[in-house]
């Protein structure tokens, strides 16, 4: 029997998992500064990285959004999981058993979730349709491959399978692995009749469909035979886990080449991808069935890290009617890139496929090095709709194109195309110039354009250790959740005391080493932080926090930093995982402790400098003829209290 998962077995899934590697199957990092990672947030569209990973303390939390957690619930938000399926899903991953509360052993199947039985069903399905390939029914479509260019090895490497002819194949196999028919109807993989559920692909070759962390969650057909009354290409219809709009095929196995070539090929089928692949091109994907569109650009972005400082989005069309619609098609969402898009077009109308057969891996190749600039294409394009040898045609020309040179982002290539669209048009260059200013200022006129400040995500990260968290510097403190209590609003990074305890508080939670041991300052550095003052209410909860949570787990950071985000008030959790993540500005372990010793040095100083303050009040309003103990008293103790002082900057 099913039943909870044992506490401590979770806490050590959390300690053991290294989230970097589980961000990594969805998100491109990069290094930025000790021990902490950024990428462009999977939780919303921003156009600079603030997305930060600190696999030390293993949480994540992004500066824009303020979506913050540790390894579970990345997975959780991710895969629309629930929390068990999580932690079951990353104690498979490091390979640890789970125990169950009350002898139980974990979910049946009846209890899995849907999703995970979804995903179970394709990927039963997948081995099946590989195996049907190799058998002697599978021979059309062995013969389709080979007359494309594809040997076996080429098959296998992109999973390519055989759905065998007849009504039942496939449903037989799954209900012998104990799928039930309700469960398959969920699938996509079956139709309905008057008699029940059967097979939707029959004896067509297949390509399995898979997400960016490579699990199967739907299927692409290709007709084989002549008595098929079916469209030539079949695709899983939209369920749970297959949605068209959202899934690139060929991004399982691109996604670690477009993250390291900074490039995104977009070709229009399967075999597209495994040419392209298969002849250099690692950085291919396609749609499946669909235009790319907004959710395929942020699978894109992501993987890109499209921040502004390079990048290419290259589109291959057929060079037919068709072809150049789609083509201006993804012209409309170019705006929604920082890389660079361009549009490759072979000049006989081949496909990367048709082109890879003809003239080899290496015109594949030579195709998408030729590649032009997306805006040129969408330029020549307009005017070939127009007759340029009157009037009247080329100013309807330059009326259509102007915009299109005016959405150019490079203001150094803008002028440039000013120049070659009067010459496409045999017009002054002035006219046309002041028509793409025209152009430029209704463009202006509207929404700011992504990128422009206001535009989100847009503001940089300045360094930390100076009070503000990323992208807040120079802005109004934020406001706070309308269900947060007042005395949590976010505290205003312009004010030097909250400035303070913040940096305080990021060098406590990221390196709790300095409260105790070889670390720490001399003179008992937890118990002086024990006894600090925190001004700042937000801070002051969080100070609080860490008194409660104690050092017993200071040697572990993951539990020591969920122990402090279980203490403090649920608003402030966010704000704790924010805390244990900004980047500290040391670029060597021995600059950081330096840094850690010397923030705490400057906490310790201000409270001893607020203890010195309220004392010397006390001396001034008091009588020392008529009070000579205490008097004397009060002396020593500012006395002691300036060599703690001097003590503190000596030891920093």
């Amino acid at each position: 029997m099913a039943g909870l998962i044992k506490r401590e077995d979770i806490d050590e899934v959390r300690q053991r998992t290294d989230i970097k590697e589980v961000v990594d199957g969805y998100v491109t990092l990069k290094g930025a500064g000790l021990g902490t990672f950024k990428g462009l947030c999977p939780f919303h569209d921003e156009r600079s990285p603030s997305f930060t990973v600190r696999p030390q303390v293993g949480r994540y939390h992004c500066f824009g959004c303020g979506e913050d957690g540790d390894a579970i619930s990345f997975v959780q938000k991710m895969d629309h999981s629930s929390f068990h399926e999580a932690v079951e899903k990353l104690a498979a991953r490091i390979g640890y058993e789970l125990r169950y509360e009350d002898g139980g052993t974990g979910p049946n199947r009846e209890e899995v979730g849907k999703r995970q039985r979804l995903l179970d069903a394709h990927k039963i399905a997948d081995e099946f349709f590989r195996a049907q390939l190799l058998t002697a029914g599978a021979a059309e479509g062995r013969n389709f491959l080979h007359g494309r260019g594809f040997d076996r090895t080429a098959a296998e490497q992109f999973g390519v399978g055989y759905a065998p002819q007849g009504w039942d194949s496939l449903l037989k196999h799954l209900r012998g692995r104990g799928f039930t028919d309700a469960e398959l109807k969920l699938t996509g993989m079956f139709s309905e009749g008057n008699r029940g559920i059967y097979d939707r692909f029959r004896g067509r070759l297949i390509w399995p469909i898979r997400d960016i962390a490579g699990d199967t969650i739907g299927f692409g057909a290709r007709k084989l035979y002549e008595d098929d009354q079916g469209p030539k290409y079949l695709n899983t219809p939209e369920t749970v886990l297959y949605k068209k709009s959202q899934v690139l095929y060929g991004i399982d196995l691109a996604k670690r080449n477009i993250a390291k070539d900074r490039q995104l090929v977009v070709v229009e089928g399967y075999t597209d991808v495994m040419a392209c692949h298969l002849a250099g091109v690692g950085t291919a994907v396609a749609t499946c069935g669909t235009a790319f569109g907004t959710d395929h650009i942020k699978i894109a972005r992501r993987l890109l890290s499209d921040d502004g400082t390079g990048g290419e989005v290259i589109f291959t069309f057929d060079g037919d009617a068709a072809g150049q619609k789609a083509a201006l098609r993804a012209f409309e969402e170019d705006q929604r890139f920082v890389a660079q898009t361009y549009v490759a077009v072979e000049p006989t109308g081949a496909d990367p496929c048709d082109l890879r057969q003809l003239k080899g891996d290496a015109a594949v190749r030579d195709l998408i090095g030729t590649r032009r600039p997306l805006f040129e294409f969408a330029i020549r394009a307009s005017l070939k709709r127009h007759n340029l040898d009157t009037v009247e045609g080329r100013v309807a020309a330059l009326r259509e194109s102007a915009p299109v040179v005016a959405q150019i982002r490079d203001s150094g290539i803008r002028p440039a195309y000013v120049r070659e669209l009067a010459g496409w048009l045999g017009m002054p260059i002035e006219e046309v110039s002041r028509a793409v200013g025209v152009a430029a200022k209704r463009a202006a006129s509207g929404a700011p354009a992504a990128g422009t400040p206001g535009a989100a995500g847009s503001a940089g990260a300045p360094g930390a250790g100076n009070g503000a968290s990323p992208g807040q510097a120079g802005q109004p403190a934020a406001a706070p959740p309308s269900d947060a209590p007042i005395a949590f609003m976010r505290p205003d990074p312009r004010d030097p005391i909250a400035a303070m305890e913040r940096q305080a508080l990021e060098v406590v939670i990221q390196n709790p080493a300095v409260l105790g041991g070889e670390a720490a300052l001399s003179g008992g550095a937890w118990e002086r932080f024990e006894a600090c003052h925190f001004v700042t209410p937000a801070y002051s909860a969080v100070h609080t926090a860490v008194r409660a949570a104690g050092l017993a787990h200071a040697g572990d950071p993951v539990a020591w930093v969920e122990g402090i985000r279980q203490e403090v008030p649920e608003p402030l959790q966010g704000l704790v995982s924010e805390l244990a993540v900004v980047p500290l500005p040391a670029s060597t372990p021995e600059a950081l402790q330096r840094y850690c010793r010397d923030i705490l040095a400057r906490l310790f100083e201000l409270q001893i400098t607020r203890v010195k303050a309220d004392k010397m009040g006390q001396l001034q309003r008091l009588d020392a003829s008529a009070q000579p103990e205490e008097f004397q008293r009060l002396n020593r103790e500012l006395m002691e209290l300036e060599m703690q002082r001097r003590a503190l900057r000596m030891d920093s």
